[in-house]
């Protein structure tokens, strides 16, 4: 069990003036601590001061030095090269697509394989070392794209497809799952609005989301009109965010949205494909993909810390 007393109470006054414990750190930043832990231990990074029981307490430079590793590893920096780089302006010539590119390769392979176990680890891997945007900027979207090109004229693609998508599902799902359970303020409602039963890119926004400490309800089938409404009065979200890869009827889109007292976003490709069609609907936000959503919720209130989306587990381990 672990002690509920600040981490902090063994230090004096003087020794704990500003200083912050790892789950405040993960709040302010949206880094989690397995992952804070894990960047000091392979790599040196931010390495914290102990208290006597062993609980790394942080200063507000440190803090200051994740937000310089996190601009780093949106650039597309690796977090293996982040440390010469922390007291320099200049990117590494061609950054690291070769680490992400060998990521996404790697997990290619599994899938082309149907190897579950193989695809767990490379995605465990990253998300070990990254926050969930920038896995997903880096090495998921690109993944989605080299498949659709895969699976384009592959003579297995149905297979792989298959494999790829429930594989997706539940890992995603059991995440949302676990962190469902321990939120108790309004869901965002996300509601698949595509033919195809299962949109990867939905459960991406869904991953996301529920990274910054949102209840998540995913329905991934299509609703007729009114039936989103009676959804939004049912489980009264705190917005509802639709998917569509394809062209969408702009009159029957209005009529899906009539009666629904909360925030709306489209995301996918039908946003931005009918941009100027689709802006006439009174309060409809358009994005074009999972990080443009997250965003939109960021603007809109709805979300995140600091201009991110932002995940913050209590964690009170050392």
């Amino acid at each position: 069990m672990h002690d509920d007393r600040d981490p902090r109470d063994d230090l004096s006054d003087d020794e704990m003036a500003g200083l912050l414990p790892i789950r405040e750190v993960a709040r302010r930043t949206g880094v989690n601590p397995v992952t804070l832990r894990a960047w000091e231990r392979r790599y040196g990074l931010i390495v914290p001061q102990r208290t006597a029981k062993g609980h790394r307490l942080y200063s507000q430079a440190q803090v200051a030095q994740v937000q310089q590793i996190l601009d780093w590893l949106e650039r597309g920096v690796s977090v293996s090269q982040v440390r010469g780089l922390l007291s320099d302006a200049r990117v590494p010539s061609g950054a690291d697509d070769h680490g992400w590119r060998a990521r996404r390769e790697q997990l290619l392979g599994a899938i082309a394989n149907l190897a579950e176990r193989a695809l767990d680890d490379g995605f465990n891997q990253a998300v070990a070392l990254y926050p969930p945007a920038t896995v997903c900027r880096h090495l998921l979207l690109p993944l989605l794209e080299d498949l659709h090109r895969r699976w384009v004229s592959l003579p297995n693609a149905e297979l792989e497809r298959a494999f790829f998508l429930s594989w997706l599902r539940s890992k995603l799902g059991a995440r949302l799952y676990h962190s469902n359970r321990l939120l108790g303020s309004a869901p965002l409602l996300l509601v698949n609005c595509s033919s195809a039963p299962l949109e990867p890119a939905l459960w991406l926004c869904a991953w996301l989301v529920g990274s910054a400490e949102c209840p998540v309800s995913v329905l991934d089938w299509p609703l007729p009109a009114p039936q989103l409404a009676l959804a939004v009065q049912r489980m009264q979200p705190r917005a509802v965010l639709l998917y569509a890869s394809e062209a969408l009827d702009r009159d029957a889109l209005a009529r899906l949205l009539q009666g629904v007292a909360c925030p709306c976003l489209l995301c996918g490709p039908a946003a931005e494909r009918q941009r100027d069609q689709l802006a006439a609907i009174t309060d409809l936000h358009l994005t074009l993909d999972p990080l443009d959503a997250q965003q939109c919720l960021h603007r809109l209130g709805l979300l995140g810390l600091q201009g991110e989306l932002r995940h913050a587990p209590i964690d009170l381990a050392p």
